[in-house]
């Protein structure tokens, strides 16, 4: 048995905790570091209690969207040291969408039996006021029924800056022309020292959160992410998931939580400080963030999604049994993962989602982006065939 499971007291504070949990008591800050914490049989019965959990909040079922990534512009001026999506307007590669061609793949993905198209971009310098707008309409008028997931809140922030108006009428505005939910990225880890080394603080954690909350109260519903295992540490996951959950308390607006590990492979911020910075979460932790995830956020956000971009579909599948009970979206195209080293692909077919959550032992349904179920599929044969492990 590990060394800290054989401390009778940590081993006790640990079951507290996990006892507290599944009697849907709230887990502090404190309790979260503790968790975060676990070794050995403690790591295990906290992947156990987060799929009691999951089964409390969830039921037995598990699900997937048929989605379509669109990045319009690969071009952006922020510099952030994480991310290698982004080149100069200049460069051989780079990329901009006219709105008919952003319509172009919605429609490709509606053919394709797509529900939702995921739409962001960089910061373009040459982004107009009317840019976003226009996306908007385009899509809409080609593809009326489609739901536009569209425009982080580093898009919203930039883009109420080019139409000189508040992130509240910018939002109101493209939600008129047919915005229906908007990812909640660019979040990384919500702690200022941590925002400064990966993005020099450009959208600060308040400025963040202030879009984010602009959003709910507009009817505008949103995702909310975080992005793990550089210079953070589990302090840091854990303010952040409290803060979600205090954001969720206040607005309601939040329909998932997706953590995102980092991808190191191709970036300037591990590359340039190899000593310094991790390369990316381990197993063990990718483990724990669902399952803390689950824990703290319990009843308030209950739908905890497994990335199978930045996992690998085997390692998201066997999250269904550690915590989450969602494994995203088809996508068709990704290449934001891709172009920092990710090495899992661009596209899942619908049937492999099926056949992945069923391995699980849950039964898989087809949801629109605000969980609403579309299509039930079969029961699995045996139940519990993937359990939580490294």
């Amino acid at each position: 048995m590990n060394a800290a499971c054989e401390n009778t007291l940590f081993r006790v504070e640990i079951q507290q905790r996990l006892k507290k949990a599944l009697n849907q008591q709230e887990l502090s800050i404190e309790d979260a570091v503790l968790l975060f914490s676990a070794q050995g049989d403690e790591f295990d019965a906290l992947l156990d209690t987060a799929n009691k959990v999951r089964q409390q909040r969830c039921g037995d079922q598990a699900s997937y969207v048929i989605t379509r990534n669109i990045n319009f512009t690969n071009v952006c001026y922020m510099g952030c040291r994480f991310c290698n999506f982004a080149v100069e307007k200049d460069a051989g590669n780079a990329e901009f969408l006219s709105p008919e061609q952003v319509a172009d793949r919605a429609e490709e993905a509606w053919l394709r039996g797509a529900t939702e198209v995921c739409i962001q971009g960089g910061l373009h310098p040459d982004i107009t006021a009317d840019y976003y707008r226009n996306l908007l309409i385009a899509v809409k008028k080609r593809v009326p029924d489609i739901h536009i997931h569209a425009f982080s809140p580093f898009e919203i922030w930039y883009g109420s800056r080019k139409a000189r108006q508040s992130a509240e009428e910018f939002l109101r505005d493209l939600k008129s022309l047919g915005l229906g939910s908007m990812p909640g990225t660019a979040a990384e880890i919500l702690d200022t020292e941590v925002r400064k080394q990966l993005t020099k603080n450009k959208l600060t954690t308040q400025e963040w959160v202030r879009i984010i909350k602009a959003a709910h109260s507009v009817g505008v519903r949103t995702t909310a992410t975080i992005m793990y295992g550089h210079v953070d540490q589990p302090i840091h996951w854990a303010e952040h998931l409290a803060l979600l959950r205090e954001i969720q308390k206040e607005t309601g607006g939040f329909t998932e939580f997706v953590p995102l590990g980092f991808i190191h492979y191709e970036t300037r911020l591990y590359n340039d400080n190899p000593d310094q910075v991790r390369p990316g979460p381990t197993a063990e932790e990718h483990y724990k963030m669902h399952a803390i995830a689950r824990l703290m956020l319990q009843g308030h956000i209950d739908n905890i999604q497994a990335s199978w971009v930045k996992m690998g579909p085997e390692v998201a599948s066997s999250m269904l049994r550690s915590g989450a009970n969602d494994l995203g979206g088809t996508l068709m195209n990704e290449s934001i993962s891709t172009a920092a080293g990710g090495n899992h692909g661009q596209e899942v077919m619908p049937e492999d989602m099926v056949e992945r959550i069923q391995s699980a032992g849950l039964t898989p349904i087809q949801r629109n982006t605000l969980y609403q179920p579309l299509q039930i599929h079969a029961a699995p044969q045996t139940s519990g065939l993937i359990k939580g492990a490294v």
